[in-house]
């Protein structure tokens, strides 16, 4: 049976949100998914180090990547984990796997792009299948519901204005609706490209 990891790190609990989101999407859509987070914990000695999660991306058939964009790229801690992944690598463990990609920060632009490119690069490295994000800007077809709001189609973006320290994190409602989509559309290309022969 096809399934999908969503593996991210989170740092104010955006990106979280949004891979809970992505994780609505695909689960309605009859996938199994499975959220694997990304901690500081898991770096010991500069090196990211969790061969569980390691196991269950290499059984899934699909992986969404996901990190808030610090500085115009990807947080530090999901670098460590994409620099671990340099066994899959080698091993191409990874290979014709659905790939997708999403990425939060507090500003409009925020270079999200730079993000959601690392992200495709890295999904190249290991020969994987690159899915984007497939909705128009809601706003192009008169409607005001928020839909790819940031005009996104590498990737789903988010974006929520930065709070006072503390301030529990949530998602703008487009946003929600798009990574819901974005879930829905990625479980029908794995469900597609795994029943090819």
């Amino acid at each position: 049976m096809s399934s999908i990891a969503i593996v991210y790190f989170s740092g104010g609990g955006h990106t979280h949100l949004l891979a809970e989101a992505i994780a609505v999407g695909v689960e309605g859509s009859g996938v199994p998914v499975e959220l694997l987070r990304i901690t500081g914990e898991q770096i010991v000695n500069g090196r990211w180090q969790e061969p569980q999660i390691m196991a269950k991306l290499n059984q899934a058939q699909g992986i969404v990547f996901g990190s808030p964009t610090y500085m115009g790229g990807v947080a530090a801690q999901f670098k460590a984990f994409i620099d671990a992944s340099s066994e899959a690598w080698f091993s191409q463990q990874w290979k014709d796997k659905i790939a997708a990609g999403f990425t939060h920060s507090s500003s409009l632009s925020g270079d999200k792009q730079g993000t959601l490119l690392y992200l495709a690069i890295n999904a190249a490295q290991h020969s994987m299948i690159w899915v984007g994000a497939g909705d128009l800007p809601s706003h192009y077809i008169g409607k005001d519901d928020g839909v790819n709001r940031l005009g996104s189609f590498l990737g789903v973006m988010g974006q929520s204005p930065m709070g006072p320290g503390g301030t529990a994190a949530t998602l703008d409602p487009g946003d929600t609706i798009t990574a819901h989509q974005f879930g829905q559309r990625l479980a029908v290309a794995v469900k597609r490209w795994n029943s090819c022969p």
